[in-house]
């Protein structure tokens, strides 16, 4: 006598496993790592062997170490980094929106902000920018 196949529905657990298994950061999380601060961070990463290129080579943008520069630089120009560029062009949500959108407060749209690829290279001459106005102001204050 044949029987009627079983179906998946009782394995939930690997279906659930392997939606979570590649997951990346949120773009609220991503726009936080943007920040000035943040970024130096994680562009100037201590060397650590257990990540791809030893965590020297990092897009912040796409939240992806890899193993050298050169696959770095073929990064930024893919398409799923310049989508991640576009999509994070877009402020994130934040707990005033929603409040403005429940009905306490005026509605104000999404604002959109350029967003450019973010390098060691940029930051590292950022701060060097970011000192050398700080002691320009010390010295006419004086």
């Amino acid at each position: 006598m044949t029987y009627k196949r079983k179906k998946t529905e009782q394995s939930h657990g690997m279906k659930k496993g392997m939606k979570t298994k590649r997951r990346n950061k949120d773009l609220d999380e991503i726009d936080n790592d943007m920040k000035q601060e943040n970024a130096q961070k994680l562009l100037n990463q201590e060397i650590d062997l257990d990540k791809p290129g030893a965590a020297q080579y990092y897009c912040v943008h796409c939240a992806r170490y890899f193993i050298n520069q050169r696959a770095l630089e073929d990064h930024f120009a893919t398409k799923v980094h310049k989508r991640r560029l576009k999509a994070l062009e877009i402020e994130p949500y934040t707990i005033e929106e929603s409040e403005r959108a429940a009905g306490h407060g005026n509605w104000v749209s999404a604002k959109k902000r350029k967003v450019q690829t973010l390098t060691a290279d940029d930051i590292n001459s950022m701060d060097a920018e970011e000192t050398f106005e700080k002691s320009k102001t010390i010295t006419l204050q004086e």
